[in-house]
């Protein structure tokens, strides 16, 4: 059984990357950091490593890796002797689980109705960091009650990440099958998350499953076939075309091959001001924060403002409904606004954070002077209504407001 140290950690990185996903060192060192713990040595042990320096997590409540030899072994190459193994996921049901803080908006309905149709219909959803894309495959995901493996793309992904490698399993060579022959098998959707951060000769060797043929898994001689319901749905901050601006680093021109085989491109932009309002009023809600209902519309509309000078090129970062989001739990525990405001802006340059502290300041400053306005107004047109009025019916003029 794990320590309670150690699932705190366990239960962090499945919040963050899935359960049984594989991570990188980086990685791992940011979920600790999250989770307040040390740095977890203990996972960064040969048992759970399933190639150079990416580790797979366990399940909560065990400290063994989590996959199972399910299969006889069988001769391979070189009449090595090879063991098949995949993930004790197959025991697991993989369908997210509802949000009570999701709201719905833009392009969920269709989403939804493509994920229940369980047609062969790779979608690219792209959009602006922050706008609740993977959020929104998720919770269509449960809705339609469907099962959902996701994989977080990086730069150094490769084909034994995605399609499965080799590796030792007590003391035997075995072959592991990755997430994608996992969601193939399942039948499940599979999400490949920040696709435009992979390299993109690595990726290429999902041409054929984007066409919706079978894999034909060369280290095992397997022909994997996809089972019925299987999709593919990819997120990404870019159309797979990088980023010339540098707004997000790290991000590829994906070939144009590649990107043919995906139907439909969704972009995803921020919530409408009523939605995102909505969203914020659940949130904070969920943290006891019910009288908040100015603070939330002051949080919106310094939003906006932040999205519509980026468009129009005065600014190179925006406030995202993520970092809403950040702000009301900042808030539920320093219960100072501005100060909140303050801690989860600091992350941008001085510059962009000062304009972005200003634009609140002002949106705040004028709400104050309009609810004075309204009040003065409403507080003048009491008196009008409440004027004496006298035997022949007149108004007494001495008792009016001027």
């Amino acid at each position: 059984m794990l320590t309670p140290t150690r699932k705190r950690f366990v239960e962090a990185a499945e919040k963050t990357f899935g359960p049984g996903a594989v991570i990188t060192k980086s990685q791992i060192k940011e979920v600790a950091k999250k989770a307040k713990i040390p740095f977890p040595s203990w996972f960064a042990r040969t048992e759970f490593r399933v190639s150079h320096g990416k580790y797979q997590v366990p399940n909560t409540g065990t400290t063994t890796p989590v996959m199972t030899v399910v299969e006889e072994s069988q001769p391979g190459a070189n009449n090595v002797t090879l063991a098949t193994v995949t993930s004790t996921a197959r025991e697991e049901c993989l369908i997210p689980q509802k949000d009570k803080l999701f709201v719905k908006f833009g392009f969920f309905t269709k989403l939804r109705k493509i994920i229940e149709s369980q047609l062969f219909y790779p979608i690219f959803v792209t959009g602006l960091s922050g706008n609740g894309k993977t959020f929104m495959v998720q919770q269509a995901c449960a809705a339609a009650k469907r099962e959902l493996i996701r994989v977080n793309l990086t730069g150094e992904t490769d084909e034994d990440d995605l399609i499965g490698g080799f590796r030792l399993v007590n003391g035997e060579t075995a072959f592991f099958k990755g997430p994608v022959i996992e969601a193939m098998e399942r039948g499940a959707i599979l999400l490949l998350d920040e696709i435009d951060l992979a390299n993109p000769a690595r990726v290429m060797c999902l041409q054929s499953i984007l066409e919706g043929s079978g894999y034909f898994i060369k280290k095992t001689g397997e022909y994997v076939k996809p089972a019925p319901g299987f999709t593919v749905i990819a997120t990404g901050n870019t159309k797979g075309k990088g980023s010339e601006d540098g707004q997000f680093i790290g991000t590829n021109i994906l070939n144009e091959a590649f990107l043919e085989r995906f139907p439909i491109t969704v972009e995803q932009d921020y919530p409408a001001k009523s939605v995102e309002q909505k969203i914020l009023s659940k949130v904070f809600e969920s943290l006891n924060l019910k009288k908040e209902t100015e603070f939330i519309g002051l949080l919106v509309e310094w939003a906006d403002l932040t999205r519509k000078t980026f468009l129009e090129g005065g600014s190179d970062d925006i406030i995202s409904t993520r970092r809403l989001v950040h702000i009301a739990n900042a808030f539920s525990i320093f219960e100072d606004r501005m100060e909140s405001i303050k801690l989860c802006v600091n992350r941008f340059d001085e510059e962009t954070k000062t304009s972005f502290l200003d634009f609140y300041t002002k949106i705040d400053e004028q709400s104050r002077m309009s609810d004075l306005e309204e009040s003065e107004t409403g507080g003048e047109n009491k008196e009008e209504e409440e004027g004496v009025t006298t035997k022949d019916g007149d108004a007494d003029e001495s008792l009016a407001p001027f």
